[in-house]
């Protein structure tokens, strides 16, 4: 079952900083990607409110994190983006839903 975490990172209300974190989450993306288990690790920008970042990443299992939680560019991350942030980065877990089988609809 593929293991999904969804984050929300809301920016300080400042060109700057919203430009910041835009970069580091371009970096972050291009180097988690490539972390063993990882099956994507997208970025995006809400389309109304610049501010507003969501980064949808996929594991192939929930203990596939130990490899991203391993790589040395994790210890930098949270330290370097936290001072951007109006709040806390919120965290939601999730189980995708089978697809690839028919289902019964009643």
């Amino acid at each position: 079952m593929v293991y999904t975490l969804v984050c929300t990172l809301y920016t300080l209300d400042d060109p700057a900083c919203i430009q910041k974190v835009k970069n580091k989450l371009i970096e972050a993306s291009r180097i988690y990607s490539k972390d063993k288990e990882t099956l994507s690790w997208l970025v995006m920008q809400d389309v109304k409110d610049p501010r507003m970042f969501k980064v949808v990443e996929r594991y192939q299992e929930e203990g596939s994190q130990k490899y991203h939680l391993a790589n040395p560019y994790q210890k930098t991350f949270d330290p370097w983006v936290m001072p951007f942030l109006a709040k806390p980065i919120e965290v939601l877990r999730h189980e995708e839903l089978d697809t690839s089988k028919d289902v019964e609809i009643e």
